[in-house]
């Protein structure tokens, strides 16, 4: 197994051309956020935003949109009980995210379905949280093209069928091939398993273990995604980040916020962009 270096992340995240727009940065989708997870795809959206993706766009129950906007004006929002748009809006997509906060009432599923029968190889899938639980307990297209999923181990476990006690790496690995996705299994030290490879990531802190870090996690990768070409360090270089970030905020802080990972993607990525 081999370790996420500064050196990847470096690799991954390069200076912006001059001559480029926000579409050259990618057109992402999130979809999640019920009545009472609302907060969970505004962290998520957030992540994607403050990343650095070129156009985000939030699909939520409508209960959510004030706050959504009052929190990330950048973001445009839909409804996502309105399938017809949301079915337009998916095919102009670079990257989609599903799950933060998405719950698994009688939308959900739908929306899980939709996607998975309409994503194109040349889009990027991310599903996370309640989205993974679906995709364990319900009938679901099978998963082709550019997927990685995001769960921490009780969601892998559901996933994969290992139980927590034997998720090795050799396992996950074996797990992840049969999948045909790239999972980032969240934990301490979060490992990521694509194709043959795999990665274990340095940091991690217990400053992190608070509501809403996946979400952000989710979000970055989204954010990172949409606008590096190469996915599988765009995976690599988010979950570094994502930890890095919080180590450093913790030598300082009892508890990290997800929020405040988020504020400091800016000058992070900046700093990295300068090789």
């Amino acid at each position: 197994m081999q370790t996420i270096t500064p050196a990847l992340v470096r690799q991954t995240i390069i200076k912006r051309p001059a001559e480029s727009y926000k579409g050259t940065y990618g057109r992402i989708m999130l979809i999640g956020g019920n009545q009472n997870f609302g907060g969970a795809i505004i962290m998520a959206a957030t992540a994607a935003t403050y990343s650095g993706a070129g156009l985000v766009t939030v699909a939520t129950d409508p209960i959510n949109f004030t706050s959504l906007h009052a929190q990330l004006p950048e973001a445009m929002v839909v409804d996502y009980t309105d399938f017809e748009r949301i079915n337009d809006l998916l095919a102009t997509m670079d990257v989609i995210v599903i799950g933060p906060g998405l719950g698994t009432e009688v939308v959900a599923p739908k929306l899980l379905t939709q996607v998975l029968k309409t994503v194109t190889p040349k889009q990027r899938l991310v599903i996370d949280g309640s989205a993974l639980t679906l995709l364990a307990t319900t009938r679901q297209p099978a998963l082709t093209g550019q997927v990685v999923l995001t769960p921490h181990q009780m969601e892998w476990q559901r996933v994969s069928g290992l139980k927590i006690a034997d998720q090795t790496p050799a396992a996950n690995q074996l797990a992840a091939q049969r999948l045909n996705v790239t999972a980032v299994v969240k934990a301490h030290h979060t490992t990521v398993y694509s194709g043959k490879k795999a990665w274990i990531n340095p940091g991690g802190t217990p400053a992190m273990a608070t509501g809403g870090m996946g979400d952000t996690l989710a979000g970055m990768v989204g954010g990172f995604l949409a606008q590096f070409d190469d996915f599988t360090k765009a995976i690599l270089s988010a979950v570094y980040l994502h930890s890095a970030i919080a180590d450093d905020l913790a030598q300082t802080q009892y508890v990290v916020l997800p929020h405040q990972i988020s504020a400091q993607l800016p000058q992070y990525m900046h700093t990295y962009s300068q090789v």
